[in-house]
């Protein structure tokens, strides 16, 4: 009869040894501890009540998300499409509530079929058409997300006020989103764990045609599988509706990359066969601590993408070695290996030096690219809708420079065209105390619900460029987008002699800049009347976007005379795609007067820029932001500006 030798672990000697066990033995669990001691020494904010409830709100969508796309991962498969389809199902209820008058609860169910039957439709190119599931679901993306589009026409749509509780608090102070998350993750690990369904994941993923052999009907399980991560992606995509009060046809835009990193740092093997409910909601733990703890240390929002990418793949790389020298201490010392062999020694000693360089990476980032000031009495939060448009990357450095003048710490997050993460955002700044907060909205509806949070907690919000709906700011600083647009009428239509065919490129749907500029230009026009616009197509405000919808405008409408964009981004992209043309036989007529654009009106290829002043905008907003947090008067409306730049004197702005 063996003897155990070993000393018993009792009392507070044998919790710390199981818990010392438990971090050894999952990687993703030691990532998620380390970040969180590391935030919590580098950010008095971070470990608040209030902030740790807003890490689980902005991590629930992606943990939803990720759970459903843990059944596809652990079959060997990849789900690309949960985004999408989450936008859709969202779409889906908010229009049949509104819209098509359905009552709200029936709506809900037509949503979550939409995304089971989204989820069926791939899992059948999948199991019958054998197509892989990387190109079956990639397909199923790009449909779901037009036909968001296509139902919604590219407008939000308002969310039921039954339904936008899922985005609401309970008691005042309880996120319904981590509650849902909770009750999703509990569904999925029982699925996992104690279903057939579930244990048929794991056998079509650790060998697919062993399971075939044995009897396991293989398609049927892939359609299901497919229809569940279909079913998830449809919860997630309610609660985040619900979040933003409005159903955003663009939303959840790259979110199935972040639900298959959540899976993938949770364990999962992308080879399949391997995989936890908990795992996946530990990775989307780390996701959201990372932008949560990024954002409270003003870590620059150029970096903010480089250290969350390097933090994930240490997280990943952690879970990988801890495997491989789990499985070398076993071949060495075979399963009778004593706690203390060289082995688990040497294991022990990779997760703390990994967990190290985890640490050391959030230290670099806070060290090296940190964007605001320090030892200020005033802090400001910025939320600019994106920087990958040169007007806004104006508009940031603009407000960086007045802060600096006025020695105030001013941090500035990118959201990336995102009104979800702008949403994030939005509470960050508030869970951290700042004094006021500048915000330039994604969407002026999506972003009501973050601003009425800061109201509640007695923070001013400046909104820049774009004004806010159902929620109160101190002021908008803009330019005054429908006289612009009625400049740009003006100008295009003098320039073709007062007759001609016109193409419109129009913005982001949902921005007051592209509802005002275009109301200013459709007014403007229509002192025209031998003018006549042939195409209004949305590119978003973005110039690849820009050079394929005019591309493609091109062949239906050849013989077009003028075009107008409304920002120069889209511009640019429209001369592109005329060639030779543009400037010369159909003038271009854009709007921001940003560098680039300044730079092709100079050189005859845009014809005219209405030119605002992104940099003056950017401090005026700061100036503004400093007199609401010092609870000084201002006024409603601060108007930037704006004028028409031709060859003739660009050189007056250059």
């Amino acid at each position: 009869m063996a003897t155990d030798t070993h000393p018993s672990k009792t009392g507070a000697g044998g919790a710390g040894h199981t818990l010392r066990r438990l971090l050894l033995d999952n990687g993703a669990l030691s990532a998620l501890v380390v970040l969180l001691v590391a935030m919590s020494l580098l950010s008095g904010d971070f470990l608040t009540t209030q902030n740790l409830l807003n890490v689980g709100v902005q991590a629930a969508v992606t943990a939803i998300l990720a759970f459903g796309v843990t059944f596809v991962i652990v079959s060997a498969g990849i789900d690309l499409s949960v985004g999408s389809v989450a936008a859709l199902s969202a779409t889906v209820l908010a229009w049949s509530a509104t819209s098509a008058g359905v009552p709200v609860w029936l709506a809900v169910i037509i949503a979550v079929a939409t995304g089971i039957a989204c989820g069926f439709v791939s899992g059948a190119l999948v199991a019958y058409g054998k197509l892989p599931s990387f190109i079956a679901t990639l397909a199923m993306l790009s449909v779901a997300r037009g036909l968001s589009l296509v139902i919604s026409q590219g407008r939000p749509i308002p969310f039921p006020d039954s339904v936008s509780v899922l985005g609401d608090t309970l008691g005042g102070w309880l996120p319904v989103p981590v509650l849902v998350m909770i009750a999703m993750g509990l569904i999925a690990a029982l699925i996992l764990a104690r279903t057939y369904i579930g244990r048929s994941m794991y056998a079509i993923g650790g060998n697919e045609e062993a399971a075939r052999l044995s009897g396991l009907r293989v398609k049927k399980q892939k359609l299901a599988i497919y229809a569940l991560s279909g079913l998830f992606a449809a919860v997630a995509g309610i609660v985040l509706a619900s979040r933003l009060v409005s159903a955003q046809p663009q939303a959840a835009q790259g979110y199935e990359l972040d639900a298959i990193a959540a899976v993938v740092i949770g364990g999962a093997s992308l080879a399949g066969g391997v995989g936890k409910a908990s795992g996946t909601l530990i990775g989307a733990l780390i996701l959201a601590v990372l932008r949560n703890g990024l954002n409270l240390l003003s870590v620059s929002a150029f970096w903010q993408q480089v250290v969350i990418g390097v933090v994930i793949a240490l997280a990943v790389l952690l879970d990988t070695l801890r495997r491989k020298a789990g499985s070398g201490a076993a071949s060495a010392g075979g399963a009778s290996a004593a706690p203390g062999a060289p082995g688990k020694g040497r294991k022990g000693a990779m997760q703390v030096g990994i967990a190290v360089v985890c640490l050391a990476a959030v230290i670099a980032a806070v060290t090296f690219f940190k964007s605001g000031s320090s030892g200020t009495t005033t802090k400001v939060g910025m939320s600019l809708s994106t920087l990958n448009n040169p007007f806004f990357v104006q508009m940031k450095e603009g407000a960086q420079k007045e802060a600096k003048a006025a020695g105030i710490d001013l941090t500035v997050t990118d959201a990336q065209n995102d009104a979800s993460q702008q949403a994030n955002q939005l509470e960050n700044f508030t869970s951290s105390g700042v004094d006021s907060v500048i915000v330039n909205p994604v969407d002026s509806d999506a972003v009501g619900p973050g601003v009425r949070n800061a109201n509640k907690a007695g923070i001013p919000v400046v909104a820049a460029d774009r004004g806010v709906n159902k929620a109160k700011t101190s002021t908008l600083v803009a330019s005054d987008n429908v006289a612009g647009g009625k400049l740009a009428a003006k100008t295009l239509a003098d320039r073709l002699g007062g007759k001609g065919s016109i193409i419109v490129l129009q913005g982001t749907a949902g921005t007051s800049a592209s509802r005002e500029r275009g109301a200013g230009f459709a007014a403007g026009i229509k002192a025209y009347p031998d003018i006549k616009i042939v195409a209004t197509q949305p590119a978003d405000f973005d110039r690849t976007k820009g050079l394929d919808v005019m591309t493609n405008l091109l062949q239906s409408h050849p013989g077009i005379n003028g075009v107008f964009a409304e920002n120069d981004e889209m511009a640019l992209g429209a001369v592109k795609a005329l060639g030779s043309k543009a400037g010369k036989t159909v003038p271009v007529v854009g709007f921001d007067g940003t560098p680039d654009g300044l730079t092709a009106v100079e050189a005859g290829t845009l014809y005219a820029s209405v030119a605002q002043q992104p940099g003056e905008l950017g401090k005026i907003a700061v100036q503004n932001a400093i007199k609401a947090a010092d609870g000084k008067k201002i006024d409603s409306m601060v108007k930037v500006p704006v004028k028409v730049v031709t060859r003739q004197n660009v050189a007056d702005f250059s």
